[in-house]
């Protein structure tokens, strides 16, 4: 392994996009509940 810093920003980028991924994902698993509660979709 001649370059040690390609993996890591790889391992980077992966991880903040998936920690938007799943902070999009739980809040849109709450919100949808509360506007189908709200009668906003029927």
């Amino acid at each position: 392994m001649s370059s040690p810093t390609k993996p890591v920003a790889w391992i980077k980028r992966l991880g903040w996009l998936g920690f938007l991924f799943f902070l999009v994902k739980g809040l849109l698993w709450l919100l949808i509940p509360y506007l189908i509660a709200r009668g906003w979709f029927t």
